[in-house]
């Protein structure tokens, strides 16, 4: 698979492509892979994947504005929205107009919130040791990762 590139295949099929031809295909089926894996761990805790993240965000810093976390996680508010009324209702977070301006909502973590992330403490080392990657190796890949997503968000904020 990893020599089945457009430029390796030769004459016979230089004109098709396929989806694993694709950087873009390739990361994005691999975030895929990482929920699958992410699946069974949080059952446990009752979230999908969209809404660890979320969670995640606000463990790192609590007391967000929903565009604060709309920017971090690149979500628009009408997918973050329905989100957050989930983790409300389970108990995790509570929204509130800002007191100083009341155009914001701001997230916070309840206790219950906050307790889960004791639970969820191991779950990135068990996921990161299904990649068959070594911790170097994952560090340098997100990083050019990392790298990528900054180049093509400044590349598209030129366009525009």
């Amino acid at each position: 698979m990893g020599d089945d590139t457009v430029a390796n295949r030769g004459n016979e099929s230089e004109n098709v492509l396929r989806p694993d031809d694709f950087v873009c295909f390739a990361i994005y089926s691999a975030g895929h892979a990482f929920s699958r894996v992410y699946k069974p761990l949080l059952k446990a805790l009752g979230l999908t994947y969209p809404q660890y993240i979320v969670m995640v965000a606000l463990w790192a810093e609590d007391d967000q504005t929903v565009g604060a976390l709309c920017d971090l996680l690149f979500l628009e508010s009408s997918t973050i929205t329905p989100l957050l009324k989930r983790l409300q209702g389970m108990g995790y977070i509570v929204r509130n107009r800002d007191p100083v301006d009341e155009r914001l909502v701001r997230v916070r973590l309840t206790e219950e919130g906050n307790a889960i992330r004791i639970k969820a403490r191991d779950y990135p080392a068990c996921v990161d040791g299904a990649t068959g990657l070594s911790p170097n190796a994952l560090l340098q890949l997100k990083q050019q990762i990392l790298g990528m997503r900054r180049s093509l968000i400044e590349n598209a904020e030129m366009e525009s």
